[in-house]
C-alpha cells in the first residue's frame, strides 16, 4: 500500500460511515496484500459478524474463536470476490453463514447461553434493560428452526436487505419474504408464550418487510 493509499485509509476511518465506493477501496488495497486496509473492514465489520455468530452459538467464548477463523477465511479469500457479484458485505456474511454451518455439523453439542453481547453505550438502567431483551431474544431465537433463526437474525438484528440474505442464503427474494413472515410469526408465539413482548418491542423500529 502507498503512502497515499495510507492516508486515505486514514481519512475513511475517522467517518461514522463507510459508503460502497470506500469499502470497495479497502478490499481492493485489502486483496493486494495492504494489511492496513484489512485491518480496517476488520474493525468495520466485527461486532456485526460476532453479533450474528453470538445469536446462534450463544457461547461468548465460541463465537470469539468463530469470528477469528471467519476473518482469517475472509483474509485468504479476498482474492476472489467480485462485486459485480455480490455486495462485499453479503460476501462476508456468506462465508460466516457457511463457518457457522460446518461448526454445528462438526460439533454437534448444546451450547448454553452464558453471557449476552455487550449492550450498547447507555446509562445503567437502560443498559440493564437492553441486556435483558437480548437475553431473552437470543434464547427465544435460539428456539427457531435453522432457517427461520437465520432469516431473524441477519434481517432484524443485522438490518440486512432481503436482496443481500437472498445472497448469503442462497435462496429467491420471494422465498426470503415468505421465510421471513413465518419466522415473525413463529417468534412472536414464543415471545408472547414466555411473557416476552418486550423483546418483541425490540424489533418492532426494524421490522420492514
Amino acid at each position: 500500500m502507498t503512502v497515499r493509499e495510507k492516508n486515505e485509509v486514514q481519512e475513511i476511518s475517522t467517518t461514522d460511515t463507510y459508503d460502497d465506493a470506500e469499502i470497495t477501496r479497502l478490499v481492493e488495497w485489502a486483496a493486494d496484500g495492504g494489511v492496513e486496509a484489512f485491518g480496517e473492514l476488520y474493525s468495520i465489520y466485527l461486532d456485526k459478524i460476532y453479533r450474528y455468530v453470538f445469536y446462534q452459538v450463544k457461547d461468548r467464548m465460541t463465537a470469539e474463536d468463530l469470528v477469528q477463523e471467519i476473518f482469517l477465511k475472509v483474509w485468504k479469500a479476498l482474492h476472489g470476490y467480485r462485486r459485480e457479484r455480490s455486495s462485499f458485505s453479503a460476501w462476508i456474511y456468506r462465508i460466516a453463514h457457511n463457518h457457522v454451518i460446518d461448526h454445528f455439523r462438526t460439533r454437534r453439542q448444546h451450547q448454553t447461553l452464558e453471557e449476552d453481547i455487550p449492550a450498547l453505550a447507555a446509562g445503567p438502567e437502560q443498559e440493564v434493560e437492553e441486556r435483558l431483551i437480548q437475553k431473552e431474544l437470543a434464547e427465544a431465537i435460539s428456539c427457531l428452526p435453522p432457517q427461520q433463526r437465520q432469516i431473524i437474525i441477519l434481517k432484524f438484528i443485522e438490518g440486512l436487505d432481503n436482496w443481500e440474505i437472498a445472497q448469503i442464503m442462497a435462496k429467491r427474494e420471494g422465498a426470503i419474504r415468505v421465510m421471513q413472515m413465518r419466522a415473525l410469526r413463529a417468534l412472536r408465539q414464543k415471545l408472547s408464550q414466555g411473557g416476552g413482548i418486550c423483546g418483541l418491542n425490540y424489533l418492532k423500529p426494524l421490522m420492514k418487510v
